[in-house]
């Protein structure tokens, strides 16, 4: 194996180039909105399946 291999995590100027590209930058949250529409939903059928064993 050659002894001349260069670890480019160790270069700090490629690192520095690295983190100051746009695709290093913090990319956004995904939505939540599709978690909060299931949760509401689920509470909505529990709801519903409580009331029906109630008045049944």
């Amino acid at each position: 194996m050659s002894e001349n291999y260069t670890d480019p995590s160790g270069n700090t100027e490629q690192f520095r180039a690295f983190a100051h590209t746009p695709e290093a930058a913090a990319t956004p949250a995904p939505s939540r909105l599709p978690l909060i529409v299931a949760a509401a939903v689920v509470a909505v059928v529990l709801l519903a399946l409580a009331a029906w064993l109630a008045l049944s």
